[in-house]
């Protein structure tokens, strides 16, 4: 049986995601300088990095100027072997009255670059919008490397998973973690929340991405997390869930252990799956894999303790349907945190895997 060694989308490695506050204009300078270094890294140049820079201070402009706690985030993101350039906008409002117009060739708020949202949107390789009038607004622009450098596909399909982590301030280390991967037309997902934060946090977290990537697919999300148990045990540990996600059979198994949150959100409600407590590496000898049904087009969200249950998606009307990106954008930043790192995992189902 061939190892789930490859295909696995995979959190940040330290040094390759970055959180800038953008409250002031000149936040844009850093956005401009701190992005130019991910891309030089991944190998863009000429005018293509121009292009990168003018989109990213463009967005960081627009923040500055008509949002509220606006942020963004420049990571570099992985999808197995494939490396690409990204950054995700989210405020807290006023948003957007009219994101069709937002997007017309030309329309920009004045005093900007004049480039506008869809232009911006042009420049990027993939790109993704979601605002509602009051509420805030959540934007992602990704850009692929040149054809030397380790590019997907151009213009492939983006998966269905997607994850966002931030790094408890402070600290150079995300002490959080998660992978996953489609295979077969079932998603198999992991997320660790190493115990307490810094690099042996860290340590721990990727650890348990070592020990999932090891399992042989398909496989049960208790075996998983028994394989991630004992990768952990020359660790400092931590909670941990797996995953495996089922369009087809309308079914989530799953298995976890501590406190990381697990969510199957439907259009209607959202059901919460059930992990026991322990610590994984250390205290989890109860581990227990359950099945729960799961809806037609619903979503599949994995978060750490560092955010709050504080988030509805069914308060943003046509989400659901979306990129995961922008479903694991809108909840951390509806979720509210605590003094912790930070993590969100979405799984969406909709138009993959779902036989007729």
């Amino acid at each position: 049986m061939e190892p789930l060694s490859g295909g696995w989308t995979t959190s940040p490695h330290a040094g390759e995601s970055l959180r800038v506050r953008v409250e002031e204009q000149s936040a844009a300078a850093g956005v401009r300088r701190r992005i130019t270094a991910l891309a030089e890294r991944l190998g863009f140049g000429g005018e293509r990095l121009g292009q990168i820079q003018l989109a990213a201070t463009e967005a960081a402009v627009n923040l500055a100027r008509h949002a509220r706690q606006g942020e963004m985030l420049l990571r570099i993101v992985r999808d197995g072997g494939a490396a690409a350039l990204e950054f995700v906008c989210v405020d807290h409002g006023p948003g957007i009255a009219d994101v069709p117009v937002s997007r017309t060739d030309g329309y920009s708020t004045g005093g900007t670059l004049g480039l506008g949202l869809g232009s911006i949107e042009r420049l990027a390789d993939h790109s993704g919008l979601y605002s509602r009038p009051r509420i805030g607004t959540v934007l992602y622009a990704r850009f692929q490397p040149p054809p030397a450098g380790p590019a997907a596909p151009a213009g492939g399909e983006m998966p269905p998973i997607a994850g966002l982590t931030v790094t408890l301030d402070g600290e150079e280390e995300c002490g959080d973690a998660y992978t996953a991967r489609l295979v077969d037309g079932a998603v198999y997902a992991m997320l660790c929340d190493g115990l307490g934060h810094g690099p042996l946090a860290a340590r721990a977290a990727w650890s348990a991405v070592r020990a999932t990537h090891e399992v042989a697919a398909p496989s049960r999300p208790a075996d998983v997390l028994r394989c991630v148990h004992r990768r952990l045990a020359s660790t400092r540990g931590g909670a941990v869930a797996v995953a495996a996600i089922e369009p087809a059979e309308g079914r989530v198994r799953f298995a976890g252990v501590g406190n990381v949150a697990a969510w199957i959100v439907g259009p209607e409600r959202r059901h919460g799956m059930v992990s026991v407590p322990g610590i994984v590496g250390a205290h989890a000898e109860r581990i227990r894999e359950h099945a729960y049904p799961l809806p037609r087009g619903a979503v599949v969200v994995l978060h750490s303790d560092g955010l709050t249950g504080r988030w509805r998606l069914a308060d943003q009307p046509g989400l659901l349907g979306r990129d995961p990106l922008l479903i694991a954008a809108t909840v951390l930043r509806d979720a509210g945190s605590r003094h912790d790192d930070r993590s969100v995992l979405a799984v969406t189902t909709s138009g993959w895997g779902v036989t007729a």
